[in-house]
């Protein structure tokens, strides 16, 4: 397995990288929370902020069966994942570009032979509906959350990404910028690095302890 003191990011040293989207390659949660606020707003609901952060961790199809049972909502699961969809396209076709440094970061990956996945709970219809972003293009696999079973507060999407890139848990890294997804990659064998975000409500003390390495942002990580 690779521990944290001999984890080196350049050169890597590992031999399959697998990175989440939302706040780790682009810092989209005020597009999500306008996704949230539109969602409560339209049911007379008051905006929960605690929902925001669950529904990260979730995904689409849990996360709406969550908000049914929490709410007590009449709404079919599908339409709240059609709903989220459709607002969440609108949002990221324009507005959503990569955190600095990170597409050279993950190039320089490419070039040097590392396998590289995305492991993301957004949808491939919000994915695909970015002008200035192709995933499917910079990445080798990409695993959507509606692809395994359970959220990233289990393992499972980590573990489809390393089977998908041909690559063992103990030769995979996985960069995340949340606390459920940085544990479960750990659990499943994987060397973590937490990457810090611009959400205010990212648990940064945490994140420290868990992960094996942290970063700020991904300029520099080359030098």
């Amino acid at each position: 397995m690779t521990h944290a003191s001999r984890l080196s990011l350049w050169p890597p040293s590992f031999s399959a990288a697998i990175f989440d989207f939302d706040g780790t390659l682009a810092e989209t949660w005020p597009l999500w929370r306008r996704v949230d606020e539109i969602f409560f707003a339209t049911r007379g609901l008051p905006f929960d902020e605690d929902a925001s952060v669950t529904l990260a961790t979730l995904g689409f199809a849990a996360g709406a069966q969550w908000c049914v049972e929490r709410y007590r909502l009449r709404d079919e699961v599908s339409d709240i994942v059609d709903e989220w969809n459709r607002l969440g396209a609108a949002l990221y076709e324009n507005e959503v570009r990569l955190r600095p440094g990170a597409e050279v970061y993950v190039r320089a990956l490419r070039s040097r032979g590392v396998r590289v996945g995305l492991a993301t709970t957004n949808d491939p219809h919000v994915l695909g509906a970015m002008r200035h972003v192709d995933v499917y293009a910079l990445f080798d696999e990409v695993v959507c959350g509606r692809e395994v079973a359970r959220g990233k507060d289990h393992p499972d999407i980590y573990l489809e990404a390393a089977r998908r890139l041909g690559a063992e848990p103990a030769g995979c890294v996985v960069f995340e910028d949340i606390l459920p997804g940085t544990l479960s990659a750990t659990q499943a064998g994987m060397a973590t690095v937490a990457v810090a975000s611009s959400d205010p409500r990212q648990p940064a003390t945490e994140l420290r302890r868990a992960a094996d390495a942290w970063i700020d942002g991904w300029e520099g990580l080359l030098d």
